[in-house]
């Protein structure tokens, strides 16, 4: 018939009976020992994420003449990855170029120049070929620290482009002086 019907007065009883149960503490109470804070904090912070085109990119010139090849290799997969600057994204490139010269000078400890092998496979059944530390920087100095600072980036597509934000030379000459790199301060 389209006409609005009263609606039903409410049960004073019931809501008597409720009220009581929560002054005893029966429904939907519970003991605070610890008092609210008078200014709630937010409920969480912003996290700073790193986008591509926000990224300043310096360069860095490391002389490996004396280092040792794996403390020397530590620091400049942190610079490629990022790592010492406060913008650190681990999905986002934000890492620096780094420009190593006398590559060939570099030291190591214990008998790792005869003891430590660099492997090779051609594809071939057979083809494997190997190489000791010595024989590896006489031929390809550049290459043992490639290989060390390779092995210490994740092994995935960004670290693929990372290593090639490297550039070693074997001797102390390098093209990249117009690109004006300051020396990499190293912990020693």
């Amino acid at each position: 018939d389209g006409s609005l019907r009263p609606r039903p007065e409410p049960n004073t009883s019931v809501i008597l009976r409720t009220a009581a149960l929560r002054l005893r503490g029966g429904i939907g109470t519970s003991i605070r020992y610890n008092p609210p804070p008078a200014v709630t904090p937010p409920l969480f912070m912003k996290t700073y994420s790193a986008k591509p085109g926000e990224i300043t990119r310096e360069w860095y010139l490391v002389d490996a003449e004396g280092k040792t090849l794996g403390r020397l290799a530590t620091q400049i997969a942190d610079t490629l990855r990022g790592k010492r600057k406060p913008q650190f994204t681990p999905h986002v490139d934000t890492g620096d170029f780094v420009v190593v010269v006398n590559a060939e000078k570099i030291q190591v400890t214990g008998n790792k120049l005869e003891q430590k092998k660099y492997y090779r496979h051609s594809g071939y059944p057979g083809g494997l070929k190997e190489r000791t530390l010595s024989e590896q920087l006489d031929r390809r100095p550049t290459e043992v620290l490639r290989i060390a600072v390779k092995g210490m980036l994740p092994k995935n597509s960004l670290a693929r482009r990372q290593i090639t934000k490297l550039k070693i030379y074997a001797g102390p000459e390098h093209p990249h002086a117009p690109q004006n790199p300051k020396p990499l301060e190293l912990d020693s």
